[in-house]
């Protein structure tokens, strides 16, 4: 019997051995490091500041693109120099590096949401890269206006907590907690105007991006982040948030469509692989928060200001709650059959709140410390082989990586779902590029990843 038991121990112990053995081989692809300093700011964002920012927008009463812009208690304009004024104490604790300015635009009428020439304005804090030959740019933005149930009333009380307060407020958060910081890249938090009128403001700064040739590698709008229920179905959920993303882009030659076509990436455009990159950097970051990747551009009948920046080429997603009440939207203010509607501050969460506008601080963060991308990522397919050959070079502009990450996944799979880390500018996998997505990111001594880079067919 003693043997018998001591057998079956050492049995044991073997098998247990092998698979402690096993474990470093099977999850050495997936790396996870986290920086202390993400984390510090991450937590540093206050659903209380978050509460007080969005009860004094909606004090304005209405913040219609259309409203006033002489009354100084009232209205867009009241509204729009209040947001400046925050931005500029926020700005104190920048060392000069972030400014704050009314970015003033003028929009035609047009016989629908503009019946005259008007003149709107977004409110931009820019805070300036600290590395003069980092050209790239981020934007977050949420939008100030508000409307009720007719989108012409200009004086009707439109108090727009959720929609966008909430966007609008977490953007101050983030410009308040990353106004002390040194990224080297270039981030503006923007508040924009018109968006009820037609994406106005989005388009102006879209088209401005545009003509200046920024390098905008990102841009993240932020619109209803804020209400954790739903009506109809009675849902809450606090714990996931919708990222919106275009599949085919926008805007692509017929040289990118035929490549696009030939190697099967529709799902692999580059906004949407920045909402897979803010899925990873935010569920790694915040708790409790799950990040729902929606693979479609925006909702059934709306519409976003990341919009205009897809159609002009950027990479561009859409921040948005995961379940709606649509009695607390374009609602005018009323209670109806012992029902309250109306878009009022008592109905958002905001410690829900706060963790979406998380998510958005740790994508920027992580990506404004991260290396530019890899440059001419390329697949080679002169051979039948059931290897894949991966190559790429070193960012050409920047700090040097201190390595690559290449990512892979199922062509079902909706996320990257292997992480392997190379050193070199070429790496042979023993995985068919047949019958998988690959793509490489850069990555510096602490973790920070760039956005990731499909590859191209070589010969």
């Amino acid at each position: 019997m003693q043997n018998n038991f001591f057998s079956r121990l050492f049995a044991l112990l073997v098998i247990v051995g092998l698979y402690l053995a096993i474990i470093p081989a099977t999850f050495a692809q997936t790396i996870v490091r986290h920086d202390d300093e993400i984390k510090k700011m991450v937590d540093e964002i206050s659903a209380a500041n978050l509460e007080t920012l969005v009860r004094k927008l909606v004090s304005f009463e209405t913040r219609h693109s259309l409203s006033s812009l002489k009354d100084k208690k009232k209205g867009v304009g009241a509204a729009r120099e209040w947001v400046k004024s925050e931005f500029e104490k926020y700005a104190q604790a920048s060392g000069g590096r972030m400014t704050v300015e009314l970015d003033k635009y003028i929009v035609k009428a047009n016989g629908q949401r503009i019946p005259q020439d008007v003149e709107l304005a977004n409110v931009m804090a820019t805070l300036k890269g600290t590395d003069p030959n980092d050209d790239r740019v981020m934007i977050i933005s949420g939008h100030m206006d508000s409307r009720n149930t007719d989108i012409m009333d200009v004086k009707g009380k439109a108090p727009g907590a959720n929609d966008d307060g909430s966007g609008v407020a977490a953007v101050m958060e983030l410009a308040r907690v990353m106004a002390s910081r040194q990224f080297p890249a270039t981030i503006i938090f923007v508040a924009v105007t018109g968006e009820e009128q037609g994406l106005q403001g989005a388009r102006h700064l879209a088209e401005k991006a545009k003509s200046q040739n920024w390098n905008l590698i990102a841009m993240l709008n932020n619109d209803m982040i804020g209400n954790s229920s739903s009506d109809e179905t009675e849902l809450r959920n606090n714990v996931q948030v919708r990222i919106f993303s275009e599949g085919i882009p926008a805007v692509e030659s017929e040289e990118q469509a035929k490549m696009r076509r030939s190697t099967n990436r529709e799902n692999d455009s580059e906004s949407r692989q920045l909402a897979r990159y803010m899925k990873e950097t935010g569920e790694r970051y915040v708790d409790q928060l799950e990040v729902k990747l929606v693979y479609r551009n925006d909702r059934f009948l709306r519409g976003g200001d990341h919009t205009p920046f897809s159609q002009n080429g950027f990479p561009a997603i859409r921040v948005c709650e995961m379940n709606e009440d649509y009695r607390h939207q374009h609602q005018n203010v009323r209670v109806e059959n012992g029902v309250q509607y109306g878009d009022l501050p008592e109905f958002v969460d905001y410690q829900y709140m706060r963790k979406n506008a998380g998510l958005n601080l740790a994508s920027l963060a992580n990506l404004a410390w991260a290396p530019y991308a890899p440059a001419n990522v390329g697949v080679s397919i002169k051979n039948l082989t059931n290897k894949t050959d991966l190559q790429w070079e070193a960012p050409k502009k920047g700090e040097r990586p201190a390595g690559y990450y290449v990512l892979m996944r199922d062509t079902s799979s909706p996320v990257w779902e292997k992480k392997f880390y190379v050193k070199d500018t070429k790496v042979t996998l023993p995985y068919s590029k047949d019958n998988y997505f690959f793509a490489v990111q850069a990555v510096d001594a602490e973790g920070h990843e760039s956005l990731p880079v499909f590859p191209v067919p070589v010969r």
